[in-house]
């Protein structure tokens, strides 16, 4: 069967993937059998998500009814829902949905009455709170169907400690990071000296390490040195695969969905209030808005570099008229030339105007030319894929360090 849980969270607290993790052990005391446990992004873009939009979907080998009954006492028993917008949604099947909706919900926006449809058609035992909602995530989890995946070992905190400062040595996260990346990527953020993979939120997580396997994340995790811990769940995932971008041309884009746009550069890119970095890009119709804000930190400075004529794909999400950058392929630079007035050959001094479209005359000689001076500008720029920092990167946002996309 799978077992598909969502929304159980909140800015205040709890988490998803704990209450998935302790739910595995639970139902390993029941002498079931934890095929795989799944952590699923889903799209970046929905407003009304509590933290990060994951949802979990555990793989057992066991009987359903008891695992549904198991997992409904502990959603009542963990689940924030005090906080208004937490509305979690359990999700147990022996009948696995077709992937369609996963793939909706990861890079469109889905119903509750789809998610129910979805279900029933699956003769799918399920049971929302409040407004059900996390039923949509619930559903996506386990419809769900990772053709790349990526693993992540989450570290989480004895209950006594939930909200207080962590305790997680510094160096020893960075020891972590010089010695798996790339196969293990976002530990740490070396050209901005920040610690990533540590949260700041008052939930039971207390670090996460993501990577290319289940080896890789547990080679780096034994090398962190922390506070005590109350247990650790490898999780299979969509991180790190642009499972929510979609190929679309400039007149096709739609709110809150996130693409891949092929364009010319418009306009040379201008820093606004804040430091956000934003330019124009165009095909043969159409026009958009694309944006580097100041999280992104040293990634405005490649934007920066950008000039018109320039031939770029761009990555990320379209929101309030803005594609918001994830990253993007620089395919093609224009050639950047000056104009400067011809140099006269014989007294080696620069000419002047002599007037709309009558050339050049020197002022000492009276030599006359009748074209300028085109000087190429070198470029600081070079062609290739660029992407934001760690610190800025999004949970399904592929890391340049997995291999540029497309091959």
């Amino acid at each position: 069967m799978l077992i598909g849980i969502d929304d159980t969270d909140s800015p205040q607290g709890m988490c998803t993937t704990y209450l998935g993790a302790v739910l595995v052990r639970r139902l390993i005391r029941e002498y079931m059998q934890v095929r795989e446990a799944r952590l699923v992004r889903l799209n970046p873009n929905v407003t009304f998500k509590t933290r990060g939009n994951a949802a979990v979907m555990l793989d057992v080998i066991g009987d359903p009814g008891t695992a549904f009954r198991i997992a409904c006492d502990l959603v009542e028993e963990l689940a924030d829902q005090s906080c208004e917008n937490t509305n979690p949604g359990l999700v147990v099947t022996e009948d696995k949905p077709g992937a369609a909706f996963y793939q909706k919900a990861v890079t469109d926006f889905c119903t509750l009455d789809e998610a129910v449809a979805v279900l029933e058609k699956s003769s799918a035992r399920y049971r929302g709170w409040k407004n059900r909602r996390g039923l949509i995530g619930a559903t996506a989890a386990v419809a769900s169907e990772l053709p790349d995946r990526t693993s992540e070992i989450l570290v989480y905190r004895q209950e006594e400690r939930f909200g207080t400062p962590r305790s997680v040595d510094r160096q020893s996260l960075y020891k972590a990071e010089a010695a798996t990346f790339p196969h293990t990527w976002d530990t740490v953020d070396t050209e901005n000296d920040v610690v990533v993979c540590v949260p700041h939120t008052p939930d039971p997580v207390l670090f996460g390490i993501r990577g290319e396997s289940a080896h890789w994340v547990m080679a780096s995790r034994q090398m962190i040195r922390s506070e005590p811990l109350a247990l650790e769940q490898i999780w299979v995932t969509n991180q790190g695969t642009d499972a929510h971008l979609l190929d679309a041309d400039i007149a096709s884009l739609r709110e809150g969905l996130s693409y891949r746009v092929r364009g010319t550069v418009a306009d040379c890119p201008k820093t606004g209030t804040g430091g956000h970095v934003s330019f124009t890009i165009g095909d043969e119709a159409h026009q958009v808005r694309c944006m580097a804000y100041e999280p992104t930190k040293n990634f405005r400075q490649v934007i920066r570099e950008l000039r018109p004529g320039d031939t770029i794909l761009a990555c990320g999400s379209f929101k309030k008229g803005s594609i918001n950058l994830e990253k993007i392929h620089v395919i093609a630079l224009n050639a950047i030339t000056s104009v400067r007035p011809p140099l006269c050959t014989a007294c080696n001094k620069r000419m002047t105007s002599d007037g709309r479209r009558k050339g050049w005359k020197c002022k000492k000689c009276g030599a006359r030319a009748d074209e300028p001076e085109l000087q190429k500008i070198p470029r600081t720029l070079n062609t290739g894929w660029y992407e934001v920092p760690p610190t800025a990167r999004r949970h399904l946002a592929r890391p340049l360090c997995r291999g540029t996309p497309f091959g």
